[in-house]
């Protein structure tokens, strides 16, 4: 861990980078930022981005940072793992 200003810089990480899974990685931030890196990106992009946009939502979280790398999830692998981060990070 990294310290910063006196806090600690904490991680929430989930998944793993095999075919048809996802890895996500969370950090807090002042605002809301989502990056989707896919194998299937150009078809399934805008629903990925769509998924963790309602997610958060739901979940009333909008200072995060979130990150997926996807091999191809289906979205409920997305949405547990996100979740999962979530918990890791320690925002849910």
């Amino acid at each position: 861990m990294l310290a910063l200003s006196g806090d600690f810089m904490k991680v929430g990480v989930s998944g793993t980078l095999e075919s048809n899974d996802c890895i996500i990685t969370v950090t807090k931030s002042k605002e809301l930022i989502i990056e989707v890196n896919s194998v299937v990106y150009e078809f399934f992009g805008t629903q990925i981005y769509n998924l963790i946009e309602d997610t958060l939502k739901k979940l009333n979280i909008n200072n995060v940072k979130v990150v997926i790398d996807d091999k191809g999830a289906l979205d409920f692998t997305i949405k547990s793992r996100l979740i999962t981060a979530l918990e890791r990070l320690g925002v849910l």
